[in-house]
């Protein structure tokens, strides 16, 4: 039981995502569910300094369109 899902909810769930994709297009969704999940994760766990380095350049680029 995962989290108030037993094995018998997530078969169903499953069988429902087949009929309404088809076999064909699963592994398209499951793709690119995992790319979101990718860089969903590595936005949340980014470091600071390197946001930090992204927003000096941006505001770096920003000021020499100004002028």
């Amino acid at each position: 039981m995962i989290g108030g899902i037993g094995m018998t909810e997530i078969i169903i769930i499953l069988v429902i995502v087949l009929i309404i994709f088809g076999a064909g297009k699963l592994p398209e969704v499951g793709s690119a569910l995992g790319r979101g999940i990718k860089n969903f994760k590595s936005a949340v766990t980014e470091p600071e300094e390197k946001k930090s380095v992204e927003s000096e350049k941006e505001q770096k680029n920003h000021n020499e369109s100004k002028d």
